[in-house]
């Protein structure tokens, strides 16, 4: 009996032994386990959005066209504003002071030179017309006294120094007619028909671009008003002033011709030459004033928006597809590759200027060779249903 009790106390230690070993690892199990352990990873694959796939009896229905090889001067364009020349733009100025009592052009006319512009009563055309008179009665006096020494000196009733005094008196009082006369013709006065009333006339042929003088407003270059009456601009020929960047200023040289496109006439294509590259930069846009001159057939307004597109001596290589092969998206241009197994996928290129026939200019983004889908707007639209 004895035996059989140690035997079953030993039995029961044993079973204690192997729980309390197992018991450490059941715990661990339970921590690896816990709620604060991430979850597995999901990988969900996405189909590229630029690529449709249509029905293999449908492929058929968009056609295949290889872009065509352009070889053409690299190209450079800027935008650009209307000017007038300051060589042709000639300030109108009354050079007598007074009051102006007629106006006969307005701002915006076209005048021609010698065309009546203002009338100005003026005080000055009266103390000018005095001097002439007295200057003329001083050279006549003048005049008299040099010729009676010249006969006294013939027969030698007075000296050569008399004589001399005498003639240097009638060249100084001919010089001060002279003047005087000079200063009603300054004025616009006729000595043989004097009036206060002064006429200024047009300079010059050309549009009326400044009018800074009104009736009975004041006139002259001394007053407080302003010194110029009007502005007239000769539009025959304008300047057309670029902002090129100062990276492709290399490009560029005087003499070099342009074409320019005008906003409000798109399809009027004018030529230009290139008359001055400025030589400062604006410090902010980083950009140099080019001036155009320009023939004016008569439709450039200053201030005018244009486009001016300058060619370069080397060339460039460029795709050329049909235009219905571009698709504008959301201010993007596209086309359609043919990707196989009845898909297409949508490339993004850089469009350039419209051709003859329908074609497109393709700067960048495919190359010649490839094939585009000739309408890429209907492929669009299956791939939206």
């Amino acid at each position: 009996m004895m035996r059989l009790s140690i035997r079953v106390s030993n039995r029961w230690a044993l079973l204690g032994l192997l729980l309390a070993v197992s018991l450490p690892f059941t715990g661990c199990k339970k921590q690896e386990s816990g709620d604060g352990a991430p979850p597995p990873a999901k990988v969900t694959s996405v189909a590229d959005m630029n690529v449709i796939t249509v029905d293999t009896d449908k492929v058929s229905q968009f056609p295949l066209q290889p872009a065509e090889k352009l070889e053409e001067a690299s190209q450079l364009t800027a935008t650009g504003t209307v000017a007038a020349d300051v060589s042709r733009t000639i300030p109108v100025i009354s050079l007598a002071n007074g009051r102006v009592v007629e106006i006969k052009a307005r701002l915006d006319d076209y005048v021609k030179k010698g065309d009546l512009l203002l009338r100005v009563q003026s005080p000055d055309v009266s103390s000018a017309y005095n001097a002439y008179l007295k200057a003329v009665n001083d050279e006549q006096v003048a005049n008299k006294a040099f010729l009676r020494a010249k006969e006294l000196l013939d027969h030698g009733a007075i000296s050569e120094a008399m004589f001399e005094q005498a003639e240097g008196a009638e060249k100084d009082a001919k010089a001060d007619l002279t003047a005087a006369e000079e200063q009603l013709k300054v004025l616009g006065v006729d000595k043989d028909h004097p009036s206060s009333i002064v006429n200024v006339y047009a300079p010059i042929s050309g549009v009326i671009v400044s009018q800074n003088v009104t009736q009975s407003a004041a006139a002259g270059v001394t007053l407080s008003g302003s010194a110029t009456a009007f502005t007239i601009a000769d539009l025959s020929t304008v300047w057309i002033l670029c902002d090129v960047f100062e990276n492709d200023i290399a490009k560029l040289q005087r003499g070099q011709s342009a074409e320019i496109h005008i906003n409000a006439y798109p399809d009027k294509v004018l030529t230009g030459r290139i008359s001055d590259i400025g030589p400062v930069l604006d410090p902010n846009l980083r950009t140099a004033k080019v001036r155009l001159e320009v023939a004016n057939p008569g439709i450039l307004k200053i201030g005018m928006f244009v486009s001016a597109t300058f060619s370069g001596k080397t060339k460039e290589t460029h795709a050329v597809v049909p235009a219905t092969s571009v698709l504008h998206l959301h201010d993007r241009d596209w086309v359609f590759l043919p990707a196989g197994n009845s898909q297409f996928k949508r490339t993004e290129v850089h469009a350039g200027k419209m051709l003859n026939n329908g074609r497109q200019e393709i700067n960048s983004g495919i190359a010649p060779g490839q094939q585009v889908v000739t309408n890429a707007l209907s492929l669009e639209t299956v791939g939206d249903q």
